[in-house]
């Protein structure tokens, strides 16, 4: 669907994108030399769209790509396939302004909800994602040609059984230098989630990338408040920004992630950020491995 103005898709409907076939050949996570797998719904250029009670299932890549809209609004969306599925991102947005998803079930393969280059103003409320790898920024700077990102707020919503939570990714040896700030997440529960909070500026999948240089994505104005839940491994949060761009107010209130596994206890990691602490915090803040900020 692409390039309407006043779009509205609803009326209870499934797609289908039978992805079983295709799964077992879709390499793009390993490697940048892939075959693109079709996505099953995009929305290119739609402004002042609603899109309601609908189901995608078995993408054989994403589920839906959001690209170019403004004002857009999706609500009671359920997608579904399976937890080991590649590449199944739920719902990827990018160079978009003004998107709310409202009501949503996301349970898939790869990100439930993921944040590309050139977002602005997206609202995420009443989610349930899991499971999957998380609500993701990112991954900003693989390419040269990338845009800021401003304004995400993700408020009300559950993660279960998630590979990670809530998650900032940038690429080291970044091709762009951009900026991604005016990042929030609260009032979120997790249920044995891996990483529930986590800021990894040295994503790398499958070592595509040259660690040795830091990110040139510089993350700014980022918060995270009453998070709470139960964390699936010992990094309950793990703030790892760039030596060369540290992260510049970081805000944590009220944090409450438990861990009950034999290597325990819960930690808090930081490296190149002091955050600004409010409220209580469990782990206590920066318990973990630290790295002091360059003088």
């Amino acid at each position: 669907f692409g390039n309407i103005n006043g779009f509205k898709l609803n009326g209870g409907g499934a797609f289908d994108g039978e992805g079983n076939a295709a799964w077992r050949v879709n390499n793009c996570h390993q490697t940048f030399n892939c075959k693109k797998l079709p996505i099953s719904i995009r929305f290119d250029f739609v402004e002042n769209a609603e899109i309601r009670d609908i189901s995608s299932i078995d993408a054989k890549n994403f589920h839906i790509n959001v690209l170019g809209a403004k004002n857009m609004t999706m609500d009671h969306i359920n997608i579904i396939a399976p937890k080991d599925s590649p590449n199944t991102d739920g719902i990827h947005l990018g160079r978009s302004d003004g998107v709310k998803i409202l009501n949503t079930f996301i349970s898939t393969g790869d990100d439930c909800i993921s944040v590309g280059d050139g977002m602005k103003n997206l609202h995420v409320e009443k989610v349930t994602c899991g499971p999957g790898h998380g609500i993701s920024v990112g991954s900003l700077g693989r390419y040269g040609n990338e845009q800021d990102v401003s304004g995400i707020r993700v408020i009300n919503c559950t993660l279960q059984q998630t590979d990670n939570g809530l998650r900032i990714k940038t690429w080291p040896s970044a091709a762009c230098s951009t900026t991604a700030s005016d990042i929030h997440f609260e009032n979120i529960i997790v249920k044995n989630v891996m990483n529930p909070i986590l800021i990894d500026q040295e994503y790398c999948p499958w070592n595509q990338c040259n660690k040795q240089k830091p990110s040139t994505i510089k993350l700014a104005n980022i918060s995270f408040k009453q998070i709470r839940g139960t964390s699936g491994n010992k990094d309950a949060v793990k703030l790892l920004c760039s030596r060369g761009y540290p992260c510049q107010n970081v805000e944590i209130g009220d944090i409450d992630i438990r861990y009950s596994g034999a290597d325990g206890p819960a930690t808090f990691q930081c490296s190149n950020v002091s955050p600004k602490l409010m409220g209580t915090q469990s782990p206590k803040a920066c318990s973990g491995p630290v790295t002091n900020l360059p003088q």
